[in-house]
């Protein structure tokens, strides 16, 4: 049977019994559109959480911790750095030098924390500061912000996060443009030989002398007034392990010039050897989040603990990939329905076209040709079910992107797009299609093959 009458007598079959024929061709429709309108779902969740991801800027930083601190902030660290390893280097101004030096490093920034006291007027708030580099400003945190962003990296500038900024005033705007005093304790040096002898205790191993004592330093509270320039929804950084944890900031430049006293500086007090100014963590920002690894790993060799964002995503995707597994299978459920309506349209076909049957096998048609005949019939189904699922899946798509929206507008949050259909999952909802109805149209095919001429020609 050549392909062309093949393709006629398909079309034919399928016209003759059309609203039985519409009706799986719908209950197809149906399947494919939940699976497509799931699996959007899940691609389109996992674009945003990319995507914001992406725009934090943390994609392309590489966060650098001492062996010893790597140890103490979490579970997880600590399982990635041995025992039996040593505390390593110490993360130092000479070590923040060295890791600019590596190809393609844009800039390394400490990490500037501190509590204080705000001021403003005859009211005070104890609070956590946190310094921020310039290049935060490229931050999602700053989308929509009230007022600017810090005007210079040297600016008296404050930048206050939206809940703090409502404890202060519960009309935030409002605060735009006025000032705020810090109080923050100073780090001095204890430069008098005299008082250093008084404030040094020997060193292990030492002479008792303080030849080898640990250098000391004084406290002093000091007072800096800041404007406040913009208010911000959400944190900077999205609090990733130590970053973003802070209600007030202010230029990092301006932070380090303040001396205030760090974790990193008690620690170093304790220490039984003398040592230099460590910080508490770096910010290592590359070029592209491609570069990353590669310094990721030079900086272990260095005698660091580095993490990057590249290893909390790794788990991310393996979350959204089962996620995906998940809406694919309860999709792929009303689409196994439907392949029950193929195989009950095509076991009826069969009854009702017995003597056509066996006039095409009495004129020559083969058992091939009687199957091809079924499967063009059933993978036709499956091509039209395919396209108006494919449709019904992108209206329920946007259907649903639209209520999410409509409800967090409600919520005084910004539209976000929860839903895509990319190329590839609509080609694969076709092959799909097409394939569990050539599927179902196995059983219905091969019985059709399998009936005798004469017998069929004698059915009434």
């Amino acid at each position: 049977m050549k392909t062309h009458d093949l393709i006629e007598l398909a079309s034919r079959n399928l016209r003759e019994s059309a609203l039985r024929n519409a009706l799986t061709t719908l209950g197809i429709a149906v399947g494919v559109a939940s699976l497509v309108a799931m699996l959007s779902l899940g691609v389109g969740l996992q674009d945003l959480a990319s995507r914001r991801l992406a725009q934090s800027g943390l994609f392309e930083s590489v966060i650098v911790y001492s062996r010893r601190e790597a140890r103490e902030f979490s579970r997880t660290e600590r399982r990635a750095v041995p025992a039996d390893v040593g505390e390593g280097r110490a993360l130092d101004e000479a070590a923040r030098q060295q890791m600019a030096k590596l190809p393609n490093v844009l800039e390394v920034n400490p990490d500037v924390r501190f509590p204080t006291e705000v001021r403003f007027g005859e009211r005070s708030f104890f609070t956590m500061v946190a310094g921020l580099p310039d290049s935060a400003r490229s931050s999602d945190a700053f989308d929509g912000m009230q007022g600017r962003f810090f005007s210079s990296v040297a600016a008296d500038e404050a930048i206050l996060q939206i809940e703090f900024a409502k404890d202060v005033n519960p009309l935030p705007a409002t605060l735009i443009g006025q000032e705020v005093v810090l109080r923050y304790a100073e780090r001095q040096p204890l430069d008098s030989p005299a008082v250093g002898r008084r404030a040094r205790a020997p060193a292990a191993g030492g002479d008792g002398n303080g030849e080898a004592a640990f250098p000391g330093f004084s406290v002093v509270r000091r007072e800096k007034s800041l404007r406040i320039v913009g208010i911000i929804e959400t944190q900077p950084f999205g609090g990733i392990s130590n970053f973003g944890r802070g209600r007030l900031f202010l230029p990092l430049e301006v932070a380090e010039a303040l001396h205030t006293v760090q974790v990193s500086n008690v620690r170093d007090l304790m220490r039984a050897t003398p040592t230099l100014k460590t910080y508490t963590a770096l910010t290592v920002r590359m070029a592209s989040p491609a570069q990353v690894p590669a310094a990721q790993q030079a900086i272990k060799k260095m005698g660091f603990s580095a993490f990057s964002l590249l290893d909390a995503t790794r788990n991310l995707r393996r979350f959204f990939a089962v996620l995906d597994v998940f809406l694919g299978i309860f999709g792929s459920l009303a689409l196994g329905v439907a392949s029950l309506g193929i195989v009950n349209t095509l076991v009826m076909a069969i009854l009702e076209r017995r003597r056509e049957i066996g006039i095409l096998k009495a004129l020559g048609a083969s058992d091939r040709d009687v199957k091809l005949l079924f499967f063009a019939e059933a993978g036709a189904m499956g091509l039209a079910g395919g396209v108006l699922g494919v449709v019904l899946g992108w209206g329920m798509g946007r259907l649903i992107n639209f209520g999410t929206n409509v409800y967090l507008r409600q919520q005084d949050l910004p539209p976000e797009n929860i839903w895509s259909v990319p190329w590839w999952l609509v080609a694969g909802a076709l092959a799909f299609s097409i394939l569990v109805s050539l599927a179902s149209g196995m059983y219905p095919a091969s019985r059709a093959a399998k009936l005798d001429p004469v017998q069929a020609l004698r059915y009434e």
